[in-house]
């Protein structure tokens, strides 16, 4: 069969359309998967015995199931249990803020162990809250920490995020797929849609390297 790379271009739009709803729900994961991801971390280093045990087990499950698993779940079994309809969309967000959440954490927690006692003492001399502690003292700290691989986390969120297609949802996988169904080109589409994730995800990856490396040097590591 003669290979030809053209007809791509006649669904050049609707590939755009599949592109911006991946990037959209990734984007908002990322923003949702973090702020949990940073308040699993401050669970996971509490005092609390109960927090550590819970955010332990959230941890542990969602880091150790399939993302696939999860979302199914969710988009299947989650509605029969609430008595709700969730929506493909609604069922995608919180599959892989909870993903992202349960992988970020870890990372937050490594930063979190990593600022020293004595800031924390020195807080306690101030006076200050807990909420101005977090706010001011821990939270910019461990962001910075955590930077080089939270960004290696959300490049890989943006391709795990290719299995909302398995639920119906419109992304860039799942309008491939019909294309390639429709016009019975599936090497041509299903290469071109490869390369699309490929051209996003690679600068990406090397942007974190770089980015990896000047926070190591600012942080004199």
């Amino acid at each position: 069969m003669a290979l030809d790379f053209s007809i791509v271009l006649r669904f050049q739009e609707a590939l755009a359309l599949g592109l911006w709803m991946t990037i959209k729900l990734t984007l908002i994961c990322i923003v949702l998967g973090c702020s949990l991801g940073f308040l699993i971390g401050l669970a996971r280093t509490s005092r609390s015995t109960i927090l550590r045990a819970v955010s332990s087990v959230y941890v542990e499950f969602f880091r150790g199931t399939p993302v696939l698993v999860q979302l199914f779940w969710i988009f299947f079994c989650l509605p029969l249990i609430l008595g709700v309809e969730l929506s493909n969309l609604t069922s995608g967000v919180i599959a892989l803020t909870l993903y992202m959440g349960a992988i970020t954490s870890e990372t937050f927690r490594a930063s979190l162990k990593s600022i020293g006692p004595e800031q924390l003492d020195a807080c306690v001399a101030l006076g200050l809250s807990r909420r101005v502690q977090v706010a001011n003292v821990i939270l910019p700290q461990a962001v910075l920490r955590a930077v080089p691989t939270l960004l290696s986390n959300c490049v890989s969120l943006f391709k795990e995020s290719a299995l909302v297609s398995a639920v119906g949802m419109a992304d860039l996988m799942f309008v491939g797929q019909n294309i390639s169904n429709n016009t019975a080109r599936p090497i041509e589409v299903l290469t071109v849609v490869a390369l699309i994730y490929f051209v996003i995800a690679f600068p990406l990856t090397r942007a974190v390297t770089l980015v990896e490396r000047r926070v190591l040097a600012k942080l004199a590591i």
